[in-house]
């Protein structure tokens, strides 16, 4: 569905709940002993994949009125797991599933068939799991058997979804086990998330470095009751918009003290120049002038097709480094914001693992091509508000992925949304 959209932003704005933090306090509380209740005000796509997934994994979980309510696995065998689009849902609940001996089929939707599995999938049937692919190196795909735990090595380079799923299976495994991550470990701020999930939920994980320490034969223990963060990537969109924009935008709702890695928004933004201010009445984005800068983003890749836009209107060139894995996203995140820029009259260019954008006057060039990507309709709504003339997204409900409300809240702060 096509969206023609302009406008002025400024207000006051509440983020929804983190995706992130959704998804490994649902899988901790699935993987109980005993009913859990969570408090997510909102929910997308990606967040019901994992819940209808543990459901076919055996557990009992409801959403109603804000709160799901938790009962936890009791292991059904071949069953059939539905990951929508979600990479975290296919990707943390493999190795649950091995853990539990499911016997369970994986089946995605848009890009997630080819979206890389090899390095989990051999390090699985390293373990002893066998896998029955139903075509070559995509989805479907059957795993057999019950992991076993031991010595694991995988390479920093890959997703840290990988080391997420196994950090969830292995304490539940018959033996102890041992994880080692060779090279630099990437998106780091997501483990010390799942972490973070894991000792909310009694689980110990001795972590030494690269090295992470497993005991077998653990059981998870939730709080009868928790709430879900506010969401940084979501705030990243109103954080941008307000200090590229006229006015100040408010994100409230925000956890300061957060471990989510995209709340290093504010830090990126800062290093180009831009004025905000937290404290707990808010995160205050002031208009600011920007000015072009390096930015790693090895920890932070989501933020990449926002702070593009930042780059964009900013003065000089910006540098984003640590950012290859972009091409093996929803979309090639890398490519996808090339394109979008050069709607707008931007110029960046796309390296082997940078992504360089060249400042300038944005103008809106008719329609934007979305990619069915929610973080590039997303970017492309926000650089709508800066650029001259009205822009026309090209199937922007693809925001349901992750940020189901994203146009009625850009209405809201005074945007205008056909």
């Amino acid at each position: 569905m096509e969206k023609r959209i302009y406008g002025i932003l400024q207000g006051k704005v509440t983020p929804p709940p983190s995706k992130s933090q959704a998804h490994r306090l649902l899988i901790c509380a699935a993987l109980g002993t005993k009913p859990c209740s969570i408090t997510c005000s909102s929910v997308n796509d990606d967040i019901m994949a994992t819940m209808r997934c543990l459901n076919a994994l055996g557990a009992s979980i409801t959403y109603s009125n804000g709160v799901f309510a938790v009962n936890p696995v009791n292991p059904v065998k071949g069953a059939t797991l539905d990951c929508g689009e979600s990479g975290s849902t296919l990707r943390f609940l493999m190795s649950v599933a091995a853990v539990l001996g499911a016997d369970a089929t994986f089946v995605g939707a848009g890009k997630l068939p080819q979206r890389p599995m090899g390095d989990l999938c051999s390090v699985l049937a390293e373990h002893g799991i066998s896998f029955e692919k139903h075509s070559a190196d995509e989805l479907p795909v059957t795993c057999n058997g019950t992991l076993q735990g031991g010595k694991f090595v995988l390479p920093g380079n890959i997703s840290s979804q990988y080391l997420t799923g196994l950090l969830f299976a292995l304490p539940l495994a018959d033996e102890d086990s041992e994880i080692e991550i060779t090279g630099v470990m990437t998106s780091a701020s997501y483990i010390a998330m799942t972490l973070d999930a894991l000792n909310i939920a009694g689980i110990k994980i001795e972590q030494h470095g690269n090295l992470f320490r497993i005991k077998g034969r653990q059981q998870y223990s939730m709080p009868s009751a928790i709430a879900v963060e506010g969401d940084w990537s979501s705030a990243a969109f109103w954080i941008v918009a307000g200090v590229t924009g006229k006015n100040p935008i408010i994100v409230d709702g925000m956890n300061i003290s957060s471990l989510q890695g995209d709340s290093k928004v504010i830090d990126h933004l800062r290093l180009m120049g831009a004025f905000i201010d937290v404290s707990d009445k808010g995160v205050v984005a002031m208009p600011s002038q920007l000015f072009g800068a390096e930015l790693d983003c090895t920890d932070t890749p989501d933020l990449l097709p926002i702070l593009s836009v930042a780059a964009a209107v900013a003065q000089g060139t910006t540098v984003f480094t640590g950012v290859g894995r972009l091409r093996f996203k929803e979309s090639d995140r890398l490519e996808a914001m090339r394109q979008v820029l050069a709607s707008f009259g931007i110029a960046s260019r796309v390296g082997e693992d940078t992504f360089t954008v060249f400042g300038g006057e944005p103008v809106a060039n008719g329609v934007v091509n979305s990619f069915g990507d929610h973080r590039i309709a997303m970017s492309a709504a926000i650089m709508s508000c800066l650029a001259k003339g009205i822009t026309t997204i090209d199937n922007g409900s693809c925001v349901a992925k992750s940020y189901p409300t994203f146009f009625d809240d850009f209405a809201m702060l005074g945007g205008t949304v056909e």
